[in-house]
């Protein structure tokens, strides 16, 4: 067989498994919760290493010939990402259970088989082109990421335009799509990937043919769907919307639901404001009782419209509200807009789609109240969470966001602050953690008497979750103002509403304590709580991260499908538990498989030094991706941008820094270390300079950011390109078992990326994000050093 260029069927392969993965991640928050994002990532990863060692340990693949093994393994793929979705779309999870229950434990173990088999195909794929032609490894890599990095650029539309479950099966057309060239040889071949293709090509462009996912017991979706109270619903990149008819009204026509949950409320709005007098007995009044008449207020979280409306019910000069998600936003100046009174068109109202953390960098208005309004939703953390194994929505709560929003108040300006919480007497953790974040934001101001600028009631609100509602002042809240928050918080909310106001005789509440704890007892104090609700700062912004995890480790699993409470360890428990099962079948699929060519195995040289080269490229790419996404969702404005920007231009930078290796790779060592110390010395620079681009850019049109993000990547993607194809080339040139030993390499990167997937997210959450850069660097360092012990031989023939 003549050495056919393999471009054009590793770079649809990529293209093709990046749709799927990033679409799954969508879907998953939706059907059940953002940490299952995770779990997509990391079966992925799985399934791509996994089809890697079957090529080195199988002898009738290492027999077949390449371009066959393509075409079966394309066609297998598409039919494969066609029964799984089929499969996946339709299976309920009862949360409560899937740690404990064995069905929900086989329901959870065959969403994982089904998703590593579409990515197991894939690995297939790019394993046997890789060993088949070692010699082109550079160029390939580059197809390989240039198709990757096009897969994320086209995930953002594509969701909008064909919605999650047709981009899967989009995803799985292109795959198959990838065999049909190589299948030409053999009519009967061909005429299969020609009908795996059409299958899927045919729901994927038409409409309506897919069904819909259904969604986890404890997210209430369904129980309104089989009530027919659906009245829309919307895919976005950010999260799903579905608006609800309201089945017992309380002030709210519909209920919005984030990702599947009760997410807002929309109002019917009228100019005589009939609708509203449930108001005068609300928390949302409380701002604008301690306020002079007329205030000008940004609400960051405007949702369907609920807190524009009260806003202009309580005298509101001027109401500006920023809204994150464009379906979110859609609704109040398109589908409901009727419905609603044209409120997002209201003289006194204006109506922002964006990111409440940018809009606040590039603005330089004032206002009397800024407004973030019960933004602790669960769904919200879900839409953010599609953005990359992290909760970009918590940079609401950081000290430098607080320390923002002070900054764009006038001189007695506030910050009011609503959170749900499952317990004020036994738990308040939200209350807390905001309250310690504002205390050290406060501090950083050089402001002293934090106890004075901080005001806290709590109302009974509806169901599970109770309400809190927290005020900042910029300046000290007067004795008048206390005065007046008391009185209404006890005579409109409820008596005992007050949970803290300046003068109240101390007590054992953690809401107490946070704000009266001594300065020299604070660290002390935050040591001996059950729950960390320590300030959070931008390199950590894990808001939502209440269980330690050694606590997680300790604490008892939900049983007999109790409610959860999603704050006490089920969310660290679960990420820990997908740690343990990733690594399980990472081992299976990727070591296990091994013992099948000991023979061959016993003669591959060098290979504790291999075996640590690889790994650190599997775990310092992942740690160092993470972290860039995630530090650049501040300068690009919103999470989706943040997420399609890094993860494109890392990979078109690494896939033009694959093709630039074979040029400084005549002596590897040299290159290896002249690539390290590069990557080095751009990593550390890049963590003093990208706050500083930050400010001086965040205001700036998009594309103007778009371009500094990509600045930001060029140098780092240039330099781990170069690190792959020069080990694979280096391995593959130093034995006679060529193909094995690379697909051996590319199996070992996979199964350490699966476990750098998660851990990446853990150690994040532990120590920040800039002590996850360094680490990554350190494993770096130590792979390269290994590897430079291997001896070059005739690496560089191919070269």
């Amino acid at each position: 067989m003549g050495k056919r260029p393999l471009y054009f069927e590793i770079f649809t392969t990529a293209l093709g498994s990046l749709l799927l993965e990033i679409a799954y991640t969508r879907i998953f928050s939706f059907k059940v919760f953002y940490y299952f994002t995770y779990l997509v990532l990391g079966m992925g990863l799985l399934g791509i290493g996994a089809g890697g060692i079957a090529v080195a340990t199988s002898e009738r693949l290492r027999r077949m010939p390449v371009e066959r093994l393509i075409a079966l393994a394309a066609f297998a793929g598409g039919a494969s990402v066609l029964v799984g979705f089929l499969v996946i779309s339709p299976l309920q999870m009862n949360i409560a259970e899937a740690l404990t229950a064995p069905l929900e434990i086989g329901k959870l173990v065959l969403i994982m088989l089904l998703l590593t088999s579409s990515f197991f195909c894939v690995g297939l794929i790019v394993s046997a082109i890789l060993s088949a032609r070692p010699e082109a490894a550079s160029r390939l890599y580059a197809a390989d990421l240039i198709g990757a990095a096009l897969g994320c650029t086209l995930s953002v539309p594509l969701v909008y335009w064909l919605t999650p479950p047709r981009t899967v099966l989009l995803a799985g057309f292109i795959l198959a799509l990838g065999g049909l060239r190589c299948a030409r040889a053999s009519r009967p071949l061909l005429a299969v990937g020609v009908g795996v293709a059409t299958v899927l090509a045919i729901p994927a462009l038409i409409p309506g043919l897919l069904p819909d996912p259904v969604v986890a017991n404890s997210k209430q979706f369904e129980d309104y769907r089989r009530e027919k109270l659906v009245r829309f619903s919307q895919w976005s990149p950010v999260f799903r919307v579905d608006v609800m008819d309201h089945p017992f009204k309380l002030g709210n026509e519909f209920v919005l639901f984030h990702d599947g949950q009760p997410g807002a409320g929309m109002v019917r709005f009228t100019p005589d404001y009939a609708h509203f007098k449930y108001l005068d007995r609300d928390a949302r009044l409380l701002p604008f009782r301690v306020l002079p008449a007329g205030p000008r207020v940004l609400i960051i979280g405007a949702a369907g419209g609920q807190e524009i409306a009260a806003s202009l019910y309580f005298g509101a000069s001027h109401v500006t509200a920023v809204e994150l998600n464009p379906v979110s936003y859609s609704l109040l100046r398109n589908e409901f807009a009727d419905i609603t009174g044209r409120l997002a068109e209201h003289p006194k109202v204006t109506h922002i789609n964006g990111d409440g953390r940018w809009f606040l960098k590039q603005t330089n208005e004032q206002y009397d109240l800024i407004w973030f309004p019960a933004p602790d939703s669960y769904a919200a953390m879900n839409a953010s969470s599609a953005g990359a194994f992290v909760l970009s929505e918590s940079y609401l709560y950081t000290v430098e966001m607080i320390r923002q929003s002070l900054a764009h108040l006038t001189p007695r300006g506030i910050v009011c602050t609503q959170f749900g919480e499952f317990s004020h007497d036994s738990r308040p953790n939200r209350t807390t953690r905001y309250l310690a974040t504002a205390r050290a934001a406060f501090a950083d101001e050089g402001t002293p008497d934090f106890a004075r600028h901080a005001l806290v009631a709590s109302t009974e609100g509806l169901g599970a979750l109770k309400e809190s509602a927290i005020l900042l002042g910029k300046d000290t809240f007067t004795d008048a103002e206390v005065a007046r928050f008391t009185e209404h918080a006890q005579r409109s909310v409820n008596e005992g509403a007050v949970r803290y106001a300046p003068g109240m005789p101390a007590n054992d509440s953690p809401i107490t304590q946070a704000i009266l704890v001594p300065d020299r007892d604070l660290e002390r104090w935050h040591t001996h709580q059950p729950y960390a609700v320590h300030a959070i700062r931008d390199d950590a912004p894990f808001f939502w991260h209440f269980a330690r995890f050694s606590d997680a480790i300790e604490a008892p699993l939900p049983v007999d499908g109790k409610m959860i409470d999603p704050e006490d360890a089920i969310a660290e428990q679960v990420t820990l538990a997908f740690l343990v099962l990733a690594t399980l079948f990472a081992g299976c699929f990727l070591l296990v498989p091994l013992f099948t060519i000991r023979k061959v195995w016993k003669e591959l040289p060098h290979k504790a030094a291999a075996l640590a080269y690889f790994a650190a490229l599997g775990l310092g790419f992942m740690f160092l991706e993470v972290a860039l996404i995630q530090k650049l969702t501040l300068l690009l404005g919103y999470p989706t941008y943040a997420l399609s920007v890094t993860l494109c231009g890392l990979l078109v930078f690494s896939g033009i820094g694959s093709l630039l290796s074979s040029r400084y790779s005549a002596e590897r060592n040299r290159a290896l270390y002249a690539v390290l110390a590069v990557l080095c010395v751009v990593v550390i620079a890049s963590q003093a300079a990208l706050p500083r681009l930050i400010d001086a850019f965040v205001g700036s049109a998009l594309p103007l950011r778009v371009a500094v993000a990509l600045l930001v990547l060029a140098p780092v993607g240039l330099c781990l390109g170069a690190f792959m194809p020069i080990g694979l080339r280096s391995v593959a040139s130093s034995t006679p078992h060529a193909r094995e030993y690379v697909a051996w390499a590319w199996a070992v990167n996979g199964f350490f990326s699966v476990i750098a997937s998660i851990l990446a997210t853990i150690l994040a959450m532990v120590f920040g994000f800039r002590v996850l850069m360094l680490v990554a660097l350190g494993i770096y360092v130590l792979g390269v050093v290994s590897f430079a012990r291997l001896p070059a031989g005739s690496a560089t023939s191919h070269a």
